[in-house]
């Protein structure tokens, strides 16, 4: 497999498209990948610098994750304590309209059901609109840790009720009817989990919910991170057994500290292997070298499997996966 079909010498000037448009394009496996937004005090220019990595290997889409607002309390110096509501991350919308027109890359904002009514939900989508954004990924997102006063205003509190809001936009229908309005054109993605949703009772009805956002129209799916393949091929095979046709893009993610060996299994319900924790376990000192190799030959795994699109969750970390991108050469 040569490097050529990942990397150009230099970045050419391209069409922008959606995503699916990519994905039945692609004539070479291709990485997508996924960054979070700075926290909140800190400047866009590592997120930038990561982004001028990732570059050199013409990437289809960059995905930018969103964050709603959290409560915190924070006290004064004369003692009193006041309850701050704000975001953590900001800059989803800002920062992907930097990527896409600075860097000629296609970007894919998250959008949240949690934390937000579906006014801003439309005004966000104006926005990227606006902007010549046309990929949104809908989830449903983390549960808030305060109620949000909405008088009166609308929520989306499935993704699929999400789904269909953008849905009603690509056919010109707002949340407040409007005359003459005009539609908007975007390609709706949306997650999938291989190890099944921690809400849902089995695997078989988060299939079921899956399928009810594919018929509001999300037009692809990418998983949640697993560490073992199988998970991921029998999740497609269940998916296609059950009428799910659209594309099923797997998402990876490098094991890089001992601390997220609690931490994975805890904040996204997912399984590591026996394998992999008992040889971090052995030599703790090499876990980066180790979720490295490990990523690699899940990678390997999949592209001999034909499965030709691969999205990592790079998050603010590029190097480590675009050193594995460079090895599947």
């Amino acid at each position: 497999m040569a490097l050529s079909c990942f990397r150009l010498s230099a970045v050419k000037e391209r069409r922008l498209m959606k995503v699916i448009e990519h994905i039945h394009n692609a004539k070479n496996p291709s990485f997508s990948y996924e960054i979070i937004p700075p926290l909140r005090g800190k400047t866009v220019r590592d997120i930038l610098d990561i982004v001028e990595k990732i570059k050199k290997y013409n990437p289809p889409w960059i995905d930018v994750t969103s964050h709603s607002a959290e409560a915190h309390y924070e006290e004064s110096h004369d003692g009193s304590v006041r309850r701050v509501v704000r975001k953590k991350r900001p800059g989803t919308i800002s920062i992907c309209g930097i990527i896409q027109n600075r860097f000629n890359i296609d970007t894919v904002p998250h959008l949240l059901c949690r934390g937000f009514t579906k006014e801003e939900t439309e005004d966000a989508l104006i926005e990227l609109n606006y902007l010549g954004i046309e990929n949104v990924l809908a989830i449903r997102g983390d549960e808030t840790n305060y109620k949000k006063s909405i008088h009166g205003r609308k929520e989306n509190y499935y993704a699929s009720d999400l789904v269909g809001q953008i849905s009603d936009l690509k056919k010109g229908i707002y949340v407040e009817e409007l005359l003459n309005a005009e539609p908007m054109n975007f390609c709706i993605g949306v997650a999938g989990y291989p190890e099944k949703h921690f809400e849902a009772p089995n695997l078989k009805t988060d299939i079921d919910f899956l399928k009810g956002k594919i018929k509001v129209g999300a037009e692809y799916l990418v998983t949640q991170m697993f560490f073992d393949n199988n998970h991921y091929y029998q999740y497609v095979e269940d998916c296609r057994k059950s009428g799910i046709t659209v594309p099923i893009i797997p998402g990876l993610k490098l094991l890089s500290s001992t601390a997220q060996m609690k931490s994975i299994p805890k904040n996204f319900y997912v399984d590591l292997p026996n394998e992999l924790v008992d040889e971090v376990n052995e030599s703790p000192e090499n876990v980066k070298e180790i979720g490295q190799n490990w990523c690699q030959k899940q990678c390997e795994n999949l592209l001999n499997n034909k499965v030709n699109n691969l999205h990592f969750y790079v998050m603010n970390h590029a190097d480590s996966i675009l050193q594995i991108v460079e090895n599947l050469n």
